[in-house]
C-alpha cells in the first residue's frame, strides 16, 4: 500500500465514529500502526485507563505484556517495531465481570484493511478470545487449550491469554505458561525484531 493511501486509512480509523451510539464513554480509537512494524499485537479493546490516555497498553496489562515479551517501553512503543491493533479500537465500557466485548462493527470495518497494510509483520501475538476468533477461526478450542497448543500454530502466530491482573488465577492454575510458553515468546519476539 502506498504511503499516502496508508496515511489516509489510518486517519480515517482515528476519526471513526461508527460505534459512537454503542459507546457510553464516547469514541477514542487507540491503535499503533506502521507498515514497517515487525510484530503485531492483536488484542481485545482498550480499557478505561487506555481510553483516558490514548496510549495502547498504558496500564498494568501493558506492563505485564512487555515483561512477557522481554522488551522495554521504547521498543514496545516504536511503531516501526510493534503494531497494536485491538479487535475494537475504542473502550467498550464496563460489564458485570470486566470490560464489555469489543463492538464487532469495528473489526468488520477496519481490521482486514489494516492487517493487509502491514507487509513486514513477522510475528502476531493473538491475545484473548476475541482476537483468537478472528485470527485463528478454525481453532475450535477454549482459550486454555488454544494457548497450551501454541506450538501447533504457524511460527508467525502465537496465542496468549490476556495479560490483565484479572487473569492472575488463570496464570497460577496454568504454570506451564510461564515455564514453557514465555521463554519461546521471548525468543520469537527477539527474532522478529532482528
Amino acid at each position: 500500500m502506498a504511503s499516502k493511501a496508508f496515511n489516509t486509512l489510518v486517519k480515517s480509523v482515528r476519526a471513526c465514529t461508527l460505534c459512537e451510539k454503542e459507546l457510553e464513554n464516547g469514541v477514542r480509537p487507540v491503535l499503533q500502526v506502521n507498515p514497517k512494524a515487525r510484530i503485531l499485537i492483536a488484542g481485545q479493546a482498550p480499557g478505561s485507563k487506555v481510553h483516558a490516555t490514548g496510549i495502547p497498553f498504558d496500564d498494568p496489562s501493558g506492563n505485564r505484556l512487555r515483561e512477557w515479551m522481554g522488551i522495554n517501553n521504547d521498543t514496545f512503543y516504536d511503531e516501526e517495531c510493534v503494531a497494536i491493533l485491538p479487535m475494537g479500537f475504542c473502550y467498550p465500557g464496563k460489564g458485570k465481570s470486566g470490560d464489555l466485548p469489543p463492538v464487532p462493527l469495528c473489526a468488520q470495518t477496519w481490521r482486514q484493511k489494516l492487517v493487509d497494510a502491514l507487509p513486514s509483520i513477522q510475528l502476531t501475538l493473538v491475545i484473548g478470545q476475541y482476537a483468537m476468533a478472528w485470527h485463528l477461526p478454525h481453532q475450535q478450542k477454549n482459550l486454555t487449550l488454544t494457548v497450551h497448543d501454541w506450538q501447533s500454530y504457524e511460527k508467525h502466530v502465537m496465542p496468549l491469554p490476556h495479560p490483565s491482573p484479572r487473569n492472575n488465577i488463570w496464570l497460577k492454575k496454568n504454570e506451564w505458561f510461564e515455564s514453557d510458553v514465555l521463554p519461546d515468546l521471548k525468543r520469537r519476539v527477539k527474532s522478529a525484531l532482528k
